[in-house]
């Protein structure tokens, strides 16, 4: 039996992993979760699947969690915090960690998961944008498997299934296009809400929030030239509203491999659960006669600039796709907060890459340093726009 610790066990990501857990029976257990503050959430989940150790993100809330476990003879163990994250992730007991987490808060318990020999499945792409080359590096030399579960990058790694790297000639990414790809009003006059209302999948507000943007696509972009060994000019991005391709490969000969189904994320946080197996599920089978048709369109680098920082920052590497991606997470947060217009998400991010001055450096430690940067620059020049 499988012994899985899912990282972010409340969110999007997080509770639909649950879900495929609970219908793969004896094939896979819950050894730990981990939640920021959804702690009402968290015991519901305690209760079905029993595992033998949780992270809370407030050390009162693991404090009321533990007087909780006592009071209902539950015997789970407690951690709390950052330090918390890295002790769960580093238990014996586990196999796999499912890193479902949003944001940069996701690199550290990843790198001491792989450091302590278990595979990850990953959904969080800020963790590979921002020390991509690192993580891949350390998990071929700790001998572990990174497992994408983002469907376009699941997609890709079920294209290349025993194809040589060398036989890649490009990968096309698909992209929803998000509500506003044929949105011909002005963008700065977007709301929170419109932005929020993605016509094809639900997901958490920062992705959503991403996918409007296309930053989403921008980051999956660098992800997958770490993630596959690409050069990020091999990849090209096109937008397909259906969602039913998720992604394609095309190779030297000229042919082109895709994956299609339904747009439902729990497929891929399936197979990369039971892989190298697959295993039956009850997820909708797809009937392409009923789609009728399928899109596909160029995406428009101008009208949606964070496509085009998120390929500058993959070409000039180093720390900018960090710096890139944090101050894209602090301007997102501010957006969700009406602190700022959408449009100026992009320019926040643009302003904090520009006054970067690049490290070369390799080390996980100045990758997290040039994340803290970025975000104390993005937020300054946030409270600056209040200011005017």
């Amino acid at each position: 039996m499988k012994k899985i610790i899912i990282l972010g066990s409340t969110g999007s990501i997080g509770t639909q992993t649950l879900d495929i857990v609970s219908k793969m029976g004896n094939d896979i257990s819950v050894y730990g979760l981990s939640v920021n503050s959804n702690i009402s959430l968290l015991k519901k989940q305690i209760k079905k699947f029993k595992p033998k150790a949780v992270c809370a993100g407030n050390p009162q809330d693991s404090v009321n969690l533990k007087k909780w476990l006592s009071e209902n003879k539950i015997k789970t163990e407690v951690f709390c915090g950052a330090e918390g994250l890295d002790k769960l992730v580093s238990a014996p007991g586990a196999d796999m960690v499912a890193a479902a987490m949003v944001g940069a808060a996701g690199l550290s318990p990843v790198v001491k998961a792989i450091e302590s020999g278990k595979d990850v499945a990953l959904a969080n792409k800020e963790v590979l944008v921002m020390a991509g080359g690192e993580i891949m590096r350390l998990a071929e030399k700790k001998n572990v498997r990174i497992l994408p579960v983002d469907s376009e990058h699941s997609a890709i790694f079920q294209c290349c299934n025993g194809e040589k790297k060398s036989r890649i000639k490009k990968i096309i990414l698909t992209a929803s296009g998000g509500p506003f790809y044929k949105y011909g009003k002005d963008f700065s006059k977007i709301t929170v809400e419109q932005a929020l209302d993605h016509p094809t999948w639900k997901m958490g507000k920062k992705i959503t929030v991403d996918s409007a943007t296309l930053m989403n696509k921008g980051l999956e972009a660098i992800e997958a030239s770490v993630l596959f060994g690409v050069p990020i000019e091999k990849i090209e991005i096109v937008i397909h509203p259906q969602s039913i391709v998720h992604s394609m490969v095309e190779f030297i000969d000229g042919s082109v491999i895709a994956q299609l189904s339904n747009p439902d994320m729990r497929l891929p946080i399936q197979y990369a659960l039971s892989y190298p197996e697959r295993v039956k599920s009850n997820i909708e089978p797809l009937n392409l006669a009923e789609k009728g048709k399928l899109e596909f369109y160029k995406p428009d680098f101008d009208r949606f600039p964070c496509l085009k920082l998120a390929y500058c920052a993959a070409k000039k590497g180093f720390s900018m796709p960090a710096v890139m991606s944090a101050a894209n997470e602090t301007a997102v947060s501010a957006f969700l907060n009406k602190e700022i217009r959408f449009t100026d998400i992009a320019n926040i991010v643009e302003k904090t890459m520009k006054a970067h001055k690049i490290n070369k450096s390799r080390k996980i430690g100045d990758f997290i340093a040039a994340d803290a940067w970025a975000r104390s620059r993005a937020l300054n020049l946030i409270n600056k726009g209040k200011r005017k």
